[in-house]
């Protein structure tokens, strides 16, 4: 008898359905929150903005938390490490709210995509990984895909770029400590002190300059935005995360890099760069050939 491929299995298809579901919540998430943080710009500054979003996020958590009565896993038996995470991506955050202020939207979201090869390479040294020659290689693919989005030169390297750029590494150190954290600590404790930690973070931030502007009947509703964004982002994603493997979920993320290009272009008159998508595809092809080798390296073992 001639032997016949394997059919798929049936349940898959729903259950990447269902991912490609929690991955457009995710893109539209990202998205508001660019456009929200260049609506704000010209009132607020990034370390506003960033306060205001630790209190609307402080406010659903506690609830949330208040509501599924899980106050007894929020611990501080931790906080040195807390502490470091929240500091890493405070910092992420307010350079990626700048960056959104200065260049085109694609450009900020192409330099984004390279923190997980700025995990590649770091982590050898915060998490003790090892670098195998397949990492290295995605992270000199990313790498000259950064070249290519940035295009350096004393006409393209300005402010914007290097603020979007480091942003992608503090998110990466973000994501290590996250690691760390998710050994010893649940998700309702990491965000609980996400929140609180930024928000204290975003108060003395502000108050370094002795001047702070305060939300006007204009502003709120984008900082309200901002802020509920920015945690149904990290929410849809876990989910998306929890149902399909990176290597389903991750091209479709990849999707809000042309889908902001788009928004970019309709809404603020940015120029549709191809060099911006091509630098991207190759960042994209560096992170995809590390987690596809991961995934396979796993299911072998």
């Amino acid at each position: 008898m001639t032997a016949h491929p394997a059919a798929p299995i049936p349940e898959a298809r729903p259950q990447v359905l269902k991912a490609a579901l929690w991955m457009l919540g995710t893109i539209t998430a990202f998205s508001s929150m660019a456009v929200a943080g260049r609506e704000l710009s010209d009132t607020h500054d990034t370390f506003e903005m960033m306060m205001y979003r630790s209190f609307v996020g402080l406010i659903v958590v506690v609830a949330v938390v208040t509501l599924t009565r899980r106050w007894a896993e929020v611990t501080t038996r931790s906080m040195p490490l807390q502490i470091a995470r929240n500091a890493a991506h405070f910092t992420g955050q307010n350079l990626w709210f700048f960056a959104v202020t200065l260049i085109p939207l694609a450009q900020v979201f192409a330099l984004e995509f390279t923190f997980p090869l700025w995990v590649l390479v770091l982590s050898p040294l915060i998490l003790g990984e090892r670098l195998t020659p397949v990492r290295a290689f995605a992270a000199i693919l990313g790498f000259i895909g950064i070249l290519i989005v940035a295009r350096p030169s004393p006409e393209t390297i300005n402010p914007g770029v290097i603020a979007a750029a480091a942003s992608a590494i503090f998110f990466a150190l973000s994501i290590m400590f996250t690691r760390r954290l998710t050994r010893t600590e649940t998700v309702a404790c990491i965000l609980f002190w996400l929140t609180f930690l930024q928000a204290i973070m975003g108060v003395i931030a502000v108050f370094w300059d002795g001047a702070v502007t305060l939300p006007t009947a204009r502003t709120l509703p984008w900082l309200v935005l901002i802020g509920l964004a920015g945690l149904a982002a990290h929410f849809c994603m876990t989910n998306a995360l929890a149902i399909a493997p990176a290597t389903v979920v991750m091209p479709i993320d990849f999707i809000r890099l042309p889908a902001i290009a788009v928004i970019g272009f309709l809404v603020y008159g940015e120029a549709l760069d191809v060099w911006i998508l091509v630098g991207a595809l190759v960042i994209f092809a560096g992170n995809y050939l590390n987690i596809w080798t991961e995934t396979r390296r796993k299911r072998v073992a």
